[in-house]
């Protein structure tokens, strides 16, 4: 039988990119990962061979040193890179929608400005939309830019930002009143700054601090932050297109993006999930034989494989619907939805599967238990996917009374 997750209709060019991404990960991510995982190691000489195989400007255009490639080809490489390490998939997550949002709702200087060097890994991106007081309502962010001549002055707390000391550039949205009444609803009256700063912790410019890494129970290696703006000075050509009121529909299309991302995340790490628990399955005896040929297992394996297969499918087909142009936040939803859920019910199988061995910290599978739940919440949490869906059903099923 053929791999699990196949996707039919790629282009000889696209099958050669996985392939070389397949390689990278069985080779430098998978031998490595549980033991930097331990030791909450950012995965330098990983990043580094990342940024030599140009997955850094995978979906920028080729006019600014990227590879031009599509979202499907890029969440293929994301599914392919989190069955090694889910950290290193979120490492060039965040990157990816910063530069997505340049390369749609960006100035051409801001596009000149950064596109190229983003494409080389040279800056890295990470944005920032959460507040410790909010969750998913982003209509209640209250960190703020008022203008001051030809500069904005920033003030507040944000909250989980990833890649927050490693990235060099930060899209930032806040609340901005100027030229938007009193009145105004919340989402028009935000807007995307293009924050520029330096890598690492505490205050990496006048005005801005980077207290350190959050302690997480998964999702290790990559750093985790908050990002404090106290008096922060920014010019008025970093405002994110130019112009202000447009931030939370420029947040909202990278987040649309970025849900596929969490869905192949939630992919790669079921294959993963799969793979060993298959693998032990066939080597762990019971009864005079291997576990695998009890039909219990048989059920779990089955049971496994056939969602591995349908997240796979609904992730391929959200990507593709945005590549098409059309409108896909119903098939992102969805697919972030199911995907994220799926992993968790896939890696507890392979958990249950190896039985007591899976709570040691020896076998990978307790890496992977942790992890998957922070798929649940990432970009959106199920009852968050459940409302989008719902009211674009609605939108589509519209009663003719």
């Amino acid at each position: 039988m053929a791999r699990l997750a196949q996707t039919a209709g790629l282009t000889d060019v696209q099958q050669e990119i996985l392939s070389t991404v397949r390689d990278f990960v069985d080779k430098e991510i998978i031998p490595v990962a549980t033991q930097l995982e331990h030791k909450d190691e950012y995965p330098t000489q990983i990043v580094e061979g990342l940024k030599e195989l140009g997955l850094f400007g995978l979906m920028i255009p080729e006019e600014y040193g990227g590879l031009g490639e599509s979202l499907l080809t890029y969440a293929l490489c994301v599914e392919e890179i989190a069955r090694g390490w889910m950290s290193v998939s979120g490492i060039i997550n965040t990157h990816f929608i910063v530069a997505y949002m340049l390369k749609q709702h960006g100035t051409q200087e801001q596009k000149d400005t950064f596109l190229p060097r983003m494409a080389l890994g040279e800056v890295r991106g990470a944005f920032s939309m959460s507040e410790p007081a909010l969750g998913s309502d982003v209509s209640a962010i209250t960190s703020k830019g008022v203008r001051d001549g030809e500069e904005y002055v920033l003030n507040g707390q944000k909250m989980w930002l990833t890649n927050g000391g490693t990235s060099s550039l930060v899209a930032v949205l806040c609340r901005s009143d100027e030229g938007h009444p009193e009145g105004t609803a919340p989402h028009k009256s935000m807007t995307t700054f293009l924050v520029e700063k330096e890598p690492g912790f505490g205050e990496v410019r006048p005005g801005l601090t980077i207290p350190g890494k959050i302690d997480k129970m998964g999702y290790k290696g990559v750093d985790t932050t908050e990002l404090i703006m106290d008096g922060l000075r920014i010019p008025a050509n970093r405002v994110l297109g130019g112009v202000t009121g447009r931030g939370f529909y420029q947040m909202m299309d990278g987040v649309e993006v970025g849900r596929v991302n969490v869905a192949a995340r939630g992919c790669g790490v079921a294959q993963r999930a799969f793979e060993l628990g298959v693998s032990y399955a066939q080597q762990r005896h019971t009864f005079g034989k291997p576990i695998a040929e009890h039909q219990a297992i048989q059920f779990k394996l089955a049971e496994m494989a056939t969602k591995v297969e349908a997240a796979h499918a609904m992730m391929v087909n959200a990507a593709r619907k945005k590549d098409s142009g059309e409108r896909n936040d119903l098939e992102a939803g969805m697919a972030k939805y199911l995907a994220s859920e799926y992993c968790k019910e896939v890696v507890e199988d392979a958990f249950r599967i190896h039985g007591g061995y899976g709570f040691s910290k020896e076998y990978e599978i307790e890496r992977l238990y942790r992890e998957a739940p922070m798929l649940l919440i990432g970009e959106g949490t199920a009852e968050i996917q459940k409302m989008i869906i719902g009211r674009r059903l609605l939108e589509e099923y519209r009663f003719q009374g």
